[in-house]
């Protein structure tokens, strides 16, 4: 026999769920405002806890039935209150931006690898390696300088002779590089960056039916440089299929 006092007990505890978890979503959301981008893009050690038990707090909050919302919600306040408290403070002090956000360790010095360096790091050989591919260097006989920055992440310079040639290097004249303006996304034109790069829909419009785009939905992405080059990336385009190289 159907209990209907459990039903409506599992739908109370669902839309109680459910509110629960949007609420502390919109408050992270503001929250993490708060903390600013840096939050979102480069952790460094003491970031990372505060971003986590945030996180955990939150779940914590939204699931357990047993647990105070209200007292979760004042947690998380007073997390990023102190993040926000720690942030202004190593702004001001030296000593306490490196003993919280910590200093750059060099692990490569002049081509040769810093054991002491790698082991302070809590890094390995392997890892090294892999973040030398990633960024592009195949070998390390090729690297002069590598440093660990406070985020984790890994700065590589190059010996002279690996390095890229420039313009400068070639004493050529090069026109200045401006920025480039997503014009349409997704079928949409964007009139706000039009106008930011003195452009009207009038001209992209007729730009557009000059290249032969009638239909500007069928338009992934389209973007204009400072030299009005207009470039267009359609949607749904098919995989060329791979043949055979060898």
């Amino acid at each position: 026999m159907i209990n209907v006092h459990n039903i409506i007990g599992d739908i109370m505890n669902f839309f109680n769920i459910f509110w629960k978890s949007l609420f502390s979503i919109i408050i992270l959301f503001f929250l993490t405002k708060l903390l600013g981008r840096k939050q979102i893009s480069q952790l460094n050690l003491f970031d990372y806890v505060i971003g986590i038990t945030i996180g955990s707090v939150a779940a914590e909050i939204s699931t357990n039935m047993d647990t105070d919302f209200w007292g979760g919600i004042l947690v998380m306040v007073v997390y990023v209150a102190v993040a926000m408290a720690v942030s202004l403070a190593t702004e001001k002090s030296i000593v306490l931006r490196r003993f919280i956000i910590g200093t750059p360790i060099v692990v490569i010095e002049r081509g040769k690898i810093l054991e002491k360096s790698l082991k302070r790091a809590k890094f390995d050989v392997n890892e090294l390696l892999q973040e030398a591919r990633i960024n592009g260097y195949y070998d390390l006989s090729q690297i002069e300088y590598a440093i660990m920055e406070a985020n984790g992440k890994i700065s590589f310079l190059p010996k002279s002779k690996y390095m890229p040639v420039t313009p400068s290097d070639m004493k050529l004249k090069v026109a200045r590089n401006g920025l480039v303006a997503n014009v349409i996304i997704d079928g949409n034109i964007m009139r706000e960056n039009l106008a930011s790069i003195g452009k009207t829909e009038k001209w992209l419009r007729t730009r557009l039916h000059n290249l032969g785009y009638a239909d500007i939905d069928n338009i992934l992405l389209g973007t204009c440089d400072n030299k009005e080059k207009l470039t267009i990336f359609e949607k749904n385009i098919d995989l060329i299929e791979e043949k055979d190289l060898e």
